[in-house]
């Protein structure tokens, strides 16, 4: 293809995508009409959004019937959608304290993420398990400090490289010892590098026994993702957070941030990950410290959240009945 073709190409492609874009209003009130044909027919009690523009039309369409709706923000800074329809919803549940900048003070709830019973409660055995058990499981030592990294089971690349390039610092502080999890679609990557080659880290694909990855780790290596902060949280560890820059409104800068305000985390920026391993062994290295960061990330924890999220769903059914 000549490059004449070539620029006919492009050309026909940011024109699809203005084309959609065009559309974009007209599929959004279409949904608004499918959502009000849905609340006919099923006559709701209560509404419940959580964030996102697929909720926003059946949320605004509650809203205009009467019904008594709800929405759910995860992340310390609201979605666009959340935003817009925290105006006329009857309630807000949110996630972290402060969110009046987004919602209407009187209609906020602070109820924390829920988190999977059987997560939850595998991460609640895990704090009152023995260590040894859990270092036992990876093949480690007790008596030696563990820093865990986990990238979710993509695996975060930024993460991966990292711990890799870190090979040097690792290898040289032997006395901390390290589980690295790449993502499955990384492991093959990094499987055979020289750091997974190190007799202090034990590499994996992804955790298959979470609880054991909790009830072994001092310190934690994250993403941001809300779920990721309330299990940390829920665990009561210590961790440096690592947000990643490719999400709506860098809402896990803004979750990571809600965390280091109340000194339950360290954030260490992407552009800044060359940083990391140091900071992960310094983090170690010094107990007050990590001490401190553990204690105040307990007390940000929610294990009640889905509880309480449910409880308000139920007082909105018994307010529609009043």
């Amino acid at each position: 293809m000549d490059t004449k073709s070539k620029g006919f190409g492009l050309l026909d492609f940011s024109e699809g995508l203005r084309s959609k874009n065009l559309l974009f209003p007209v599929k959004l009130i279409w949904s608004w009409f499918q959502s009000k044909s849905i609340l006919n027919e099923f006559k709701p009690d209560a509404v419940v959004g959580v964030g996102g523009y697929a909720s926003g039309p059946m949320v605004r369409a509650a809203i205009d019937a009467k019904i008594p709706s709800m929405i759910q923000e995860q992340n310390s800074y609201a979605g666009i959608t959340n935003q817009i329809l925290g105006k006329k919803v009857t309630k807000i549940c949110v996630a972290y304290p402060n969110m009046d900048k987004f919602f209407p003070g009187n209609k906020i709830i602070v109820t924390g993420n829920p988190i999977r019973k059987d997560i939850q409660n595998k991460i609640l055995d895990a704090v009152s398990a023995h260590r040894s058990d859990a270092c036992d499981y990876f093949g480690l030592s007790p008596h030696k400090m563990t820093i865990v990294s986990m990238g979710g089971s993509l695996g975060a690349r930024a993460l991966n490289e990292a711990i890799s390039d870190g090979y040097e610092t690792i290898k040289n502080n032997p006395e901390v010892q390290w589980i690295w999890q790449t993502g499955k679609v990384n492991f093959d990557l990094y499987k055979d590098s020289p750091t997974a080659k190190l007799p202090n880290v034990k590499i994996y694909p992804f955790f298959e026994k979470m609880e054991y990855v909790y009830g072994a780790s001092d310190l934690i290596i994250s993403r941001a993702g809300a779920l990721s902060v309330a299990e940390i949280c829920l665990a009561g560890k210590a961790a440096i957070l690592v947000p990643s820059p490719n999400v709506a409104e860098d809402h896990q800068t803004k979750n990571a941030l809600a965390l280091v305000e109340e000194q339950a985390a360290i954030l260490v920026k992407e552009q800044e990950i060359s940083s990391l391993i140091e900071k992960a062994l310094s983090t170690v290295n010094d107990k007050n410290k990590l001490e401190e960061i553990a204690r105040n990330s307990k007390k940000l924890a929610k294990p009640k959240a889905a509880s309480d999220i449910a409880e308000q769903i139920i007082s909105l059914v018994n307010l529609d009945k009043r």
